[in-house]
């Protein structure tokens, strides 16, 4: 007989090599599938064994598939009456098309007219199609003009091994023959061969890895579970074969318990635990895992002769780097053992020091991903910083350096805030010129919790690409470390120009939609998701690091907030407030807290108003005297211009640049467009006014030539206005006040 065992890509040498390893005849493989030979038994026992194959298939014929009218014959041409017994049920399972036969759906419906004429002629029955369960399914694969044709023995692919209990909701775990062959790579089965082997399982998830190693561990066939197999309906069927190599599964299972297995996991994430326990019950194993660090993890695997390191790192997409960070430091701690590692770069390399032994290239989901292997070595010792006295992985030794420098910038930023009573601020600004991120800590008021933000600034041209992103893979993984915050608390921003202008990206209705919804039946403001609450000088504010580029408050402006505050109580008259690209109103909220009486908050971005106009309710500031208007801050202000209304403070934070479709004018450029702005902004004054105008802009210049002819006044106020902690850099931002002197 012959048949083929079908795999995903990448894993065809490794089932190749389990097959042979049941002593199974003929083994070769191609692409996509093994091919072997030998008879029915040899067949069950790859259903029933194999952790690798996706399907094991009977190949009953190839036939000429060149267009429809070939197809329908050569299907008819199979004797289906000796493999679908009376009152039977059958499916088509069809692969593949050619320059006739277009459509897999076309496909499996002249497959199927072929089989039903066959068997009305034979027997003058019609039999029935059922999709669901059916009782033999025929496979039909296309390849150019030829089409095989089988039976498939499973009857559903392998890798639904009947363990799976996630709760509803949970992420989706890694696919068991991906495990198995994470584990094949790193020859687990060596390991296990004589019992009391050792798995350090780096970030398990959901727990498949955990269950596929057990199982070999414990030489539990992974089909025990399993109620249905694509045979027991098939005509064909050699039930005393298959009850026999059953038999011989539980015996081996029986005596297979006996066996030690250590087990260790280094995964700190909420309901890791709970899911891998869940997952290890519900096959069977009783096995418990035993969670812990990194290095103590790395210790045991260190002292054991049979242990082996596996990790999947596939889940972390390139947006996720905190998360890969976490992941490569511990895997980092253990440098130097054996290891097998699931992943969609080549960072694993960095991080363990080594070259792959073997590198076997697959796809997760719509990702190239590859699996790599590491032999145990002597490595010396891993490459670490020392963190509170505990080690944390790295891939550049020179991260020593910025582990300490922050740890000491930390420690005296600390004492600063608390004598300042600041709890959102700058911990780190480019210290280290390799090190050029800047770092920023937020706690949280009514939401606890501390979050880090990360921003990379762009590295110089003749700086290594993968170098700088090796250290930054390192600043993520000290960090959080130093600042005692949880990696998933880590945002990462990188600091590019978005088209459109940076604070307005990502201004799709879905968050706030949400939002509303969560909110219909909540007296309080609500909260949208992702996001938290900070207090900064006495008021509560809304952050969010996951929604935008910009979490929502803009550090830097600590000073000129509270300079809003101050000169608002100071302010006589109607105490009227403009805020032009206000963004989410933090500056309002100020001058409200100052007194005003009335206050104007204008943006282009309807989402950022909405956030402004919850940070104004937030903190009590929620009557019709608080205005809100969505339009071009450019023309409104040259239409207020021609009104009556007046303010007596103006705050006109502008972006460096901006191209919004919605602007009148085609792009504002903060260098050419200043002046016309600032005198806009001068003639909406009240007769003892003043503006603050404030800019990003490291070299900007103001055109007080331009301005003075406009009888408008500049004084500059940035020294005043820089915050402690943005002390390093004193360019953060530009501040002047606007006076009208004609």
């Amino acid at each position: 007989m012959e048949f083929v065992a079908t795999c995903p890509k990448g894993f065809e040498r490794l089932l190749a090599d389990e097959l042979s390893s049941m002593r199974v005849p003929q083994v070769r493989p191609l692409s996509g599938r093994v091919s072997f030979g030998g008879g029915l038994a040899d067949a069950y026992r790859a259903c029933l064994w194999s952790r690798l194959a996706s399907r094991v298939l009977l190949t009953l014929a190839r036939i000429d598939a060149a267009d429809s009218d070939a197809l329908y014959e050569g299907v008819r041409g199979i004797a289906w009456e000796d493999h679908v017994a009376p009152g039977a049920t059958f499916a088509i399972d069809a692969h593949g098309v050619n320059d006739q036969l277009r459509n897999s759906q076309f496909v499996a419906l002249r497959a199927k007219d072929a089989i039903v004429d066959r068997l009305v002629a034979a027997r003058g029955v019609r039999p029935m199609v059922d999709t669901h369960a059916p009782d033999v399914t025929v496979s039909v694969r296309l390849s150019r003009t030829r089409a095989t044709v089988s039976i498939d023995l499973g009857g559903e692919p392998l890798f639904r091994r009947g363990y799976d209990s996630r709760p509803s909701g949970a992420a989706a775990p890694l696919r068991p023959d991906y495990a198995a062959a994470v584990l094949a790579a790193g020859a687990w089965w060596r390991a296990v061969r004589h019992g009391d082997a050792t798995l350090v399982a780096l970030w398990p998830g959901q727990g498949s890895l955990l269950v596929e190693a057990a199982c070999e561990a414990l030489d539990r066939a992974p089909g025990l579970l399993r109620t249905r197999w694509g045979f027991e309906g098939w005509a064909d069927h050699d039930a005393a074969a298959w009850e026999a190599l059953l038999a011989e599964a539980h015996e081996r299972a029986d005596a297979g318990a006996a066996r030690g297995l250590e087990m260790r996991c280094v995964d700190d994430r909420p309901g890791v635990r709970s899911a891998c326990l869940r997952a290890l019950r519900s096959c069977g194993v009783t096995v418990t895992p035993v969670f812990c660090s990194a290095p103590k993890a790395a210790a045991v695997a260190c002292g054991a002769d049979d242990a082996l390191v596996v990790a999947d790192l596939s889940w972390i997409s390139a947006d996720e780097l905190p998360a890969q960070a976490a992941a490569l430091s511990d895997l980092g701690a253990l440098a130097g053992c054996a290891a097998s590692v699931l992943a969609l770069d080549t960072t694993p390399d960095h991080a363990l020091r080594a070259e792959p032994a073997s590198v076997a290239d697959v796809i997760v989901g719509r990702d190239d991903a590859t699996i790599r292997s590491y032999e145990a070595a002597e490595a010396g010792a891993p490459v670490t910083v020392s963190v509170a006295g505990a080690p944390v992985g790295v891939l550049v030794p020179a991260s020593d350096q910025f582990a300490a420098r922050l740890a000491k910038v930390a420690r005296l930023r600390r004492k600063w805030a608390r004598r300042e009573d600041v709890t959102c601020y700058r911990v780190y600004d480019a210290d280290l010129p390799d090190y050029a991120v800047s770092i920023d800590l937020f706690e949280g008021s009514e939401t606890p919790g501390r979050w880090l933000q990360v921003s990379e600034y762009a590295a110089p041209r003749d700086v290594d690409p993968e170098l700088a992103r090796r250290r930054l893979v390192d600043v993520l993984a000290i960090a959080p470390k130093v600042l005692d915050v949880g990696p998933r608390d880590v945002s990462l921003r990188v600091r590019t120009r978005a088209r459109g202008g940076s604070q307005y990206s990502e201004e799709g209705s879905a968050a706030d939609a949400r939002m509303r919804r969560q909110s219909r039946d909540d007296r309080r403001v609500p909260l949208p998701v992702g996001a938290h609450l900070v207090d900064e000088g006495g008021l509560t504010f809304e952050v969010n690091f996951s929604a935008r580029l910009d979490c929502g408050i803009f550090l830097d402006h600590r000073e000129t907030r509270a300079r809003i505050r101050e000169m608002m109580k100071r302010t006589t008259g109607s105490k009227r407030f403009l805020n032009l690209f206000a963004y989410t109103g933090t500056a309002t909220c100020y001058a409200a807290d100052g007194g005003a009486l009335h206050t104007t908050t204008v943006d282009l971005s309807r989402p950022s108003l909405e956030w402004a106009r919850r940070n104004m309710e937030r903190n009590g500031f929620d009557g019709p005297e608080h205005e809100y208007v969505q339009d071009d801050v450019l023309a409104w202000v040259d239409d207020q211009r021609h009104s009556r209304n007046r303010w007596d403070l103006v705050f006109c934070d502008v972006p460096t640049f901006s191209n919004s479709a919605r602007m009148r004018k085609s792009s504002f450029d903060v260098q050419r467009d200043h002046a016309e702005l600032v005198i806009g902004v001068s003639r909406l004054l009240t007769r003892d006014g003043v503006g603050i105008f404030s800019c990003n802009l490291r070299d900007f210049r103001p055109d007080l030539e331009t301005l003075g002819r406009a009888g408008v006044e500049l004084e500059d106020i940035t020294a005043e206005t820089i915050p402690e902690d943005f002390s390093r850099n004193r360019r953060i931002h530009h501040a002047y006040l606007v006076r009208r002197v004609r």
